[in-house]
């Protein structure tokens, strides 16, 4: 389009801004979530087969299927405008303390758990959706205190809102999850300008009370935490003082790895297709990459998630408010942990806490939850395009 006499040189004219919205999703996010959904449904094909007798698909089949409802969810909420969450932070809030209560009373007990409702057609884990739900609640109430987020009481407020559906999930108990709230939390507080010394108070805060647990309490007689997730909090930093029992899954999952080598062993698999690494499908599944598809498979793995957290980065710092920069550090923070940690676990860096990966585990709450927070990135990505291109920038995000 030629430019008016008028129209200052270098300048892009209004008019024109549309065509920059051509492409109004991410591509770069978009690339990395289907690649990690096409891995996801590609190992627990190859790798559960047997896990299931008279259906070899079963895993695969429903995985699948979780993927396209959670690819649709993420279509829906990218086309909402994320800034009117804002007005709806109470009622979001309570609905996420709700599902959680209805869980722990209507739910059903699996391996001495109650992290459920059963569905017809799946079962429902409050404890998945509930994550993206605290991240918008505490976003919304860090930017209605946008004048006062240095105070000690705005600390203390965002981590009394996070702390209260976190104890709830541990109780299940879900350590996992209830680690995930507290990060979030931390990380929200970090990106919204919470003065250090405050950060580092709940940072030695948070020492304290893990030592008081582990230790101090069990000593003393006191057992805040059920006795086999206090062997798994302490069995990675000695896995061979008792390979039989806390130690063994992690032991299993490091040689499956190990045994991938570079390329993997493909249908030679043993170690995860013959149940010697139990959850090879769900919190264990990065160790079915690794013995599968070896060194090249768990690379490309880590580099859709390096790409994924990479965006959801750039989006924080795109946005054009702050209510989008800190719900996108909430999803980066929860996509940040779980990867850490559960990666971590399945090479023995780190201890089982029951975290999955996202994405690539097997459970339909997990993937449309965060298929939901992917939306929302996408939301935020596509207002701050639309917003660059109406003050007349050629937006290059």
């Amino acid at each position: 389009m030629p430019l008016s006499p008028i129209q200052p040189a270098g300048e892009v004219p209004p008019s024109s801004a549309p065509r920059q919205l051509r492409l109004p999703l991410d591509p770069l996010l978009t690339l990395a979530v289907l690649g990690l959904a096409v891995c996801s449904a590609v190992t627990l094909h190859a790798s559960t087969r047997k896990l299931v007798r008279g259906d070899p698909a079963y895993f695969s089949s429903r995985q699948t299927i979780y993927l396209i409802v959670g690819v649709i969810a993420m279509l829906i909420v990218s086309r909402i405008d994320y800034a009117m969450l804002r007005r709806w932070r109470n009622g979001i809030y309570v609905a996420l303390i709700l599902s959680i209560l209805a869980v722990l009373g209507l739910g059903h007990s699996a391996e001495g758990a109650t992290r459920a409702i059963k569905l017809p057609l799946f079962s429902f884990q409050a404890s998945e959706l509930g994550k993206v739900l605290l991240i918008v609640a505490l976003a919304a109430l860090l930017v209605d205190r946008a004048r006062e987020l240095r105070r000690r009481d705005t600390t203390i407020r965002v981590v009394v809102a996070a702390l209260i559906p976190a104890m709830l999930v541990i109780v299940q108990p879900d350590l996992g999850s209830g680690l995930v709230y507290m990060t979030i939390a931390y990380m929200m507080l970090f990106v919204a300008g919470t003065s250090w010394k405050q950060l580092s108070a709940l940072a030695a805060l948070v020492v304290i009370s893990a030592t008081f647990v582990l230790v101090a309490a069990p000593a003393a007689g006191l057992h805040v935490l059920k006795p086999y997730q206090v062997q798994r909090l302490t069995a990675f930093l000695n896995p061979s003082t008792n390979p039989q029992k806390q130690g063994w899954q992690q032991q299993e999952s490091k040689i499956a790895i190990g045994s991938g080598q570079k390329t993997g062993r493909g249908d030679r698999s043993s170690q995860t297709t013959e149940g010697f690494v139990p959850e090879s499908q769900t919190d264990f599944v990065f160790a079915d990459v690794g013995e599968r598809y070896g060194f090249v498979g768990a690379g490309l793995v880590l580099a859709l998630y390096a790409l994924l957290i990479s965006r959801t980065l750039r989006i924080l710092v795109m946005a054009k408010d702050l209510f989008g920069s800190l719900i996108a550090a909430g999803i980066a923070a929860m996509l940040m942990f779980q990867v850490f940690v559960n990666v971590g676990m399945t090479i023995g860096i780190m201890p089982i806490t029951g975290v999955t990966l996202p994405l690539m585990s097997y459970g339909g709450s997990s993937v449309v939850a965060t298929m939901v927070s992917v939306g929302l990135l996408q939301s935020i990505y596509v207002r701050a395009r639309a917003s660059a291109a109406s003050k007349g920038r050629v937006p290059r995000f």
